[in-house]
Order: C-alpha cells, then structure tokens, then sequence
C-alpha cells in the first residue's frame, strides 16, 4: 500500500510540475513576444473583385474557375484566375495573372513554375532569374506613412478608387524592393512558342520573389498572423526566348502600377494588424 500511495504522490508531483512548466513556458513565450501558434486574417475584399481594367489593361473573357482536385492541390479557395489585354490588344501583350491568398498555419508549399510546368511538358530553359521592377514614386505618398514597430522602416502609400463608391482609398504598400523571379520554357511539340512564368509573394506586409523566404516571412515568431500572397504572370509568345523576356518585363512593370495598389486594397492592412498585435501584448502582460 506503501508503494502505491508514494506511486500516487510521484505521479501528482510530476502532473503539477508540467502544469507550472506548461504555465511558465507560456508566460514567458508573452513576455518574449512570441506567437508559436499563427492567427489567420481574413481578406479585406475578395481576390476576385480586382478591377477588370488596370491601366492600359483590361480584362479578357471571364475568371476561369478550377476543377475541385486542382482546388484541392492548390490549397485555398481565394484565388484568382484571369487574362489581362494590354491596350485591348492581344498581340500587344496578354497575361494570364494567377493570385492566391494563403492564411493562418503556412504549410503549403507554393506552386511556382519551376516545380510544375516541367509536369505539363514544358521544359526550362536555363535557370531562373531574378527581375526587378519599380512602381511610379510620383503616384505614391512616401513620407506619412506608418511606421513598422522595430525596424523604422516607413511604408509608402497609394491612392486607389473604391469600386462601390469610387471614392479615393489609401493603401499602404509592402515594404521591400519588387522583384520578381522569372523562368523561361518551350514547349517541344511547338518549338517556336516561349513561356515565361513570373512569380512574387507579399507576406506579412513585405515583398520576396523566393518560394523560400516566403515562409520564413509569413512564420516570423514575432508576428501574432500570418498570411501570403502568390502573384503569378503567365506569358505565352511566339518570339526568341531573350526577345521574349525582354517583352515580359516592359509588360509586367506597367501591369504592376496598376495591380500591385488595388491587390493591396484585398489584402489585410499590416500596418493596422502590427498595432493592434502591439496593443493585445501590452495589455495582457
């Protein structure tokens, strides 16, 4: 009876000691500023509401919609399917632009060309590259924007028009350099068809072109959400491959005035989420 009731004592010792521990390592991991476990945000307006003309762009056709086993490898139900004409002009440009919206736990791997086009029957030419592209500083307000907590980095901020209302709306942009990571395919049963794949992410208010660094700036221990964002354009051309690429980025810089504002406008306001996280800590220390 002795050893069961010293048994009984142990076995209580060890369930109190993990509560403390349990307890303790939580309160720390506040006072640290510590989120192991993200929360998801919600986006402000659907993906789908971007505006059917951007610019010199304009919509062509409808949002093509994905079949339920393409849904269910892609991860998420926001998402955006839609060809862009420059200047309602096919032979001037057209983008097919993809946009996928991930939140909450980041454990998906992003779907970029270099890992599927290759299944379709493309094959890349070379490597990929890394392209960089800037927006009009005089369309963008870069001296009264927020400030991000810890860094001291301002975020510029654009003006765009709210499409019920048509009333101006400011946004704050994601901070870091656009750039964009490009890869150039062929298609062996057409020889003389080039395929250009451009991709970036805005993750946690900032810019990456890496499908690497997009999940460490999602999952940063600091952040109390995390969210990304995949913006995809698809180029398709009868054109030498250095000709092509030089095409894609003349199209995707002004495409990128437009899109990169009002997608912003969809997008959680990371500026307003680092404050509100700011004042939850505070206040439950």
């Amino acid at each position: 009876m002795r050893v069961e009731s010293n048994g009984k004592k142990a076995f209580i010792t060890a369930c109190v000691c993990l509560a403390v521990s349990g307890l303790g390592f939580r309160l720390a991991m506040t006072q640290l500023n510590v989120f192991l476990q993200k929360e998801s945000v919600p986006l402000r307006t659907p993906i789908d509401e971007l505006p059917s003309i951007l610019g010199d762009w304009q919509q062509a056709g409808k949002d093509s919609q994905l079949e339920d086993a393409m849904l269910e490898e892609l991860g998420t139900k926001n998402y955006l399917n839609r060809t862009y004409v420059y200047k309602k002009d096919a032979a001037k440009g057209l983008f097919q632009v993809h946009i996928a919206y991930y939140t909450g736990m980041i454990d998906t791997v992003p779907h970029i060309p270099e890992r599927c086009w290759g299944a379709g029957g493309l094959v890349m030419l070379g490597e990929p590259n890394q392209h960089s592209y800037n927006l009009d500083q005089s369309r963008l307000n870069t001296v009264s924007g927020p400030i991000q907590p810890g860094t001291g980095v301002r975020y510029a901020q654009a003006t765009v028009k709210e499409l019920a209302t048509r009333k101006d709306v400011i946004v704050n942009l994601p901070l870091g350099d656009i750039k964009m990571t490009a890869s150039i395919f062929q298609n062996p049963k057409n020889p003389g068809q080039t395929w250009i794949g451009g991709y970036f992410f805005i993750a946690n208010g900032s810019l990456t072109s890496s499908a690497l660094a997009v999940r460490n700036l999602s999952f940063k221990l600091t952040d109390r959400y995390a969210y990304y964002c995949k913006v995809q354009f698809t180029y398709v051309v009868r054109e030498q491959p250095e000709i092509a690429i030089t095409m894609f980025d003349q199209l995707a810089s002004d495409l990128l005035q437009s899109l990169l504002p009002q997608l912003m406008r969809s997008l959680p306001d990371w500026p307003e989420l680092e404050s509100h996280s700011s004042t939850t800590t505070v206040s439950s220390l």
